[in-house]
């Protein structure tokens, strides 16, 4: 990773924490307050060592300064803990931030983009990596301004006793950060490769293991196993790369803080003896002189230690920026934009010269022209890739376009999507539900929605037909990939999803593609009832159904090319060769 790009992620990691300001500051506060508390510990701690080694004051005479040390002690490590529940909150505050950016933009991007890269790398993405910014935001940042602040007031405290010692202070304080950044430059790039190699296993072990059972009937496993371990090889590698990067600049910053330590305690051991004499004001070194610069000795270099430390944190979020801001930054034009909300009661869709374009700008389908009038039902037809699924992606928002298409004399791209997929039902031919029960499912749209709404749709679904055969009911829990359920039921609570929303829009992808003779006919019956009346566009491969359709439109290569009513276009054309296509595979059947 270039520099310019490396400052660029860094610019963008402390522009988010503007978010947790109040958080930043509080942290930095309160870590100020503990450097001085630190100045006042070492001062007593000095004081008493003085007065019982060589004034031998009676120690209860003493007793003062023992439970201001005491009660010193006790405020530092109170400052102590603040610190870290500050830091963290701030931390806190910035993810959550940074989680909803990532998910706002997948919500915009729509399925079509999201399915372009593995489900594992987008776990990664919104989980791991965005979880390693953490330290960044909760102890970097902050440490940043305390390894200057806490300095400066030691430095402040020691040149008016001791000049020389603040001059050791002074030279030696550079000799860290710089090394540390030395270091840290390897590291961006090194967790830069690691979380790429994290993401390239997540992914690949979540498909693996998601098409299992086809793995083993194709008796791949054992070669999926060894390309599964080499995929951890390589992530192993990256990883211990990392740590031995992080180990290293411990190390160097430990080497350097040493060397600076000794000198100052060289220095003075010398001036007690008399080999030394200057770095005083006139006045002879005192014991408490020495003891008070030689506590704060290690802790003049500690916040600039703990820079070094947290500066692997740096290198871990700049890692895991990358992917993050790349995410950001990629902003497909799906027509996210619109304000328009119209009268959507009834819904009618025109399209003139219509070119669906890929989130990269390539061309899908197109040029179409068509109408479509409130109320009328279409049938898509054609083979796999003909560009029927981005049609309606573009109808329904997931994917850009040029040229026209206007809903209800309003332009799609200018239409608020959330007000126009409010009139959407949608069906398609993977039933996707989720974790919770077949109520939650089916109250996905309005989860406020009555029992009574609810048992209605379950019966135009059919779906009582198998709850009530379920001991829990509708409380009956749906596992990952409709676990526990068919693939008829599962459709089946889809179609009652819809049926819940009654969206003046019906658009059907294939809806009973997978489905047994006696699931597709009971979805028939509910689809047909539901959409009466209705607008509707379905994508069928049942072409004996057509004749109930005011308009089939036949498409091939991304473009329509025929288009009418059942009975007109039937005889000839594609629709006359898919339909003989039909009646053959009937025939060897």
């Amino acid at each position: 990773m270039d520099k310019s790009k490396q400052r660029a992620l860094t610019k963008w990691l402390k522009s988010q924490s503007v978010l947790a300001k109040p958080w930043l500051v509080a942290t930095i506060g309160i870590a100020f307050t503990s450097g001085l508390l630190l100045i006042a510990q070492a001062a007593l701690l000095a004081h008493l060592l003085y007065q019982l080694i060589i004034e031998q004051a009676d120690k209860y005479s003493l007793l003062p300064s023992f439970i201001g040390l005491g009660a010193v002690v006790l405020l530092r490590a109170a400052c102590s803990w603040a610190k870290e529940r500050t830091g963290y909150r701030c931390g806190q505050t910035i993810r959550h931030h940074i989680r909803q950016l990532i998910l706002n933009r997948l919500h915009e991007l729509g399925p079509v983009s999201i399915q372009g890269r593995p489900a594992g790398s987008w776990a990664s993405l919104l989980l791991e990596q965005v979880e390693e910014l953490q330290d960044f935001f909760a102890r970097y940042l902050p440490q940043m301004a305390i390894a200057v602040l806490i300095p400066v007031v030691i430095l402040v405290t020691v040149f008016p006793i001791n000049w020389a010692s603040g001059l050791i202070f002074l030279i030696t304080a550079p000799l860290v950060p710089f090394f540390m950044a030395l270091v840290g430059i390897k590291a961006a790039d090194a967790n830069r490769k690691n979380f790429k190699a994290l993401q390239r296993l997540s992914g690949y072990f979540y498909d693996r293991l998601r098409g299992l059972p086809t793995l083993r009937l194709f008796n791949r496993t054992d070669a999926e196993a060894e390309q599964l371990h080499l995929a951890s090889h390589t992530f192993r590698k990256r990883t211990m790369e990392v740590l031995r990067l992080a180990f290293l600049s411990s190390a160097v910053l430990e080497f350097f803080t040493a060397i600076s330590i000794a000198v100052v305690a060289v220095y003075f051991g010398f001036s007690f003896i008399g080999e030394l004499n200057f770095g005083h004001y006139g006045a002879p070194i005192s014991l408490f002189t020495g003891l008070f610069v030689l506590v704060l000795a290690p802790e003049f270099y500690q916040p600039l230690r703990d820079l070094g430390t947290f500066y692997h944190a740096k290198a871990q979020a700049i890692g895991a920026a990358e992917s993050i801001v790349e995410f950001l930054d990629a902003q497909p034009d799906t027509g996210t934009q619109g304000q328009e909300t119209p009268d959507l009661e009834a819904v009618t869709i025109t399209a003139r010269d219509l070119e669906v374009l890929s989130p990269d700008g390539h061309v899908l389908a197109g040029p179409l022209n068509f109408d479509v009038k409130a109320g009328e039902h279409i049938a898509l037809v054609g083979v796999s890739g003909a560009g029927k699924s981005s049609l309606l992606n573009a109808l329904l928002g997931f994917l850009p376009y040029r040229g026209s298409l206007v809903v209800n004399g309003c332009e799609r791209r200018a239409l608020s999507l959330t007000h126009w997929r409010q009139a959407i039902s949608w069906v398609g031919q993977n039933p996707q539900l989720f974790h919770g029960s077949i109520r939650d499912n089916i109250a996905l749209a309005n989860p406020d929605a009555t029992p009574e709404s609810i048992n209605h749709v379950m019966t135009q679904a059919y779906v009582d037909e198998f709850v009530m055969r379920l001991t829990d009911g509708l409380a009956h829990p749906v596992g990952d990939r409709n676990g526990g359920l068919s693939v008829g039921q599962a459709q089946r609570i889809a179609v009652a999803r819809a049926l819940l929303q009654d969206g003046a829009l019906w658009v059907l992808d294939e809806p009973t593609a997978s489905l047994d003779a006696h699931s597709e006919q009971l979805v028939n019956l509910s689809l047909h009832t539901a959409t009466q009346g209705k607008t509707c566009i379905q994508v069928s491969h049942r072409l004996d159904a057509l004749d109930n359709c005011d308009q089939v439109w036949v498409m091939a290569d991304g473009a329509i090319t025929q288009q009418g009513k059942f009975k007109d276009i039937a005889a000839q054309g594609q629709l006359a060769d898919m339909l003989a296509s039909a009646d053959r595979r009937n025939l060897d059947a």
